[in-house]
């Protein structure tokens, strides 16, 4: 239980640098997250300046929530100059199945090997070729099929897979866990889970991704378990949110990584 506990101290300690090409109708709350949590944001998606601007950071993230132009245009050179340092990087495949370009670019960038992919059932079924995707962002699937493609899909892309749902299950086609934390109010606060996958890369950034995708997920459950407590409802459940990401305990997220 020490080692999750020690990815949420190295955070904190290290204060990584995480690149974020991320939705704008999220970006605000994923940039408080993460210093919440003890990393830094930078939030640059122009063709010009993300391939110069990821030179400086420790992680990366992708996700393609609202994919703008300049967005699109972006990320592969981006990715590339990443490649080139090594960094690691978290592709979230938002709301992919129904839109056409978002589809083809999160399986170009599926073939890329990313560190880790976070989604959700019908995200995760559209990248393993078995499923037609969600409702908008929103997932329609059965999580029980995505657990079915998990391990296979992992193993094939070379990535650490997180599926959010009923308990999250991160997988890298050898070792998998499920973590069961969280919060209905989770679902109801724009940015949550564009929030998790940059926590994910700031832990990816300090620690072995697996290791580090779980500490992430358990991190944001247990955020979310204090932040309800004292929640009236989603418009304090989230600024209560970013306190508990600041306040709560390594020791907790530990617990809830080891919580069966």
């Amino acid at each position: 239980m020490t080692e999750f506990a020690d990815v949420v101290d190295r955070v904190r300690d290290q204060s990584p640098l995480v690149h974020c090409i991320t939705g704008s109708a999220s970006i605000n709350y994923v940039a408080n997250a993460l210093l919440a949590a003890g990393a830094r944001p930078m939030m640059t998606d122009t063709g010009d300046d993300a391939p110069h601007a990821v030179r400086s950071a420790a992680a990366l993230l992708v996700n393609l929530g609202t994919l703008s132009s300049d967005a699109a245009t972006a990320i592969l050179p981006t990715l590339e100059a990443a490649h080139a340092l090594a960094l690691p990087w978290v592709l979230d495949p938002v709301g992919i199945g129904s839109l056409p370009t978002r589809t083809a670019l999160a399986r170009q960038l599926a073939s890329l090997r990313p560190t880790a992919i976070r989604c959700n059932p019908s995200e995760a079924l559209v990248l393993a070729g078995d499923g037609q995707g969600g409702s908008g962002p929103d997932n329609t699937a059965p999580f029980e099929d995505a657990v079915r493609a998990a391990r296979p899909l992992a193993s094939r892309l070379g990535a650490v897979l997180a599926i959010s749902g009923p308990g999250d299950l991160v997988t890298d086609g050898c070792r998998s866990q499920q973590i069961s934390s969280g919060h209905a109010l989770l679902q109801r606060v724009t940015g949550t889970g564009c929030a998790l996958g940059a926590l994910v890369a700031a832990c990816c950034a300090v620690a072995d991704p697996f290791l580090a995708t779980v500490t992430a997920h358990a991190w944001l459950g247990s955020a979310a378990e204090l932040a309800a407590a004292e929640a009236s409802g989603p418009g304090d459940f989230a600024w209560r949110l970013l306190n508990a990401l600041d306040s709560v305990l390594p020791e907790a997220v530990a617990a809830t990584a080891s919580r069966r």
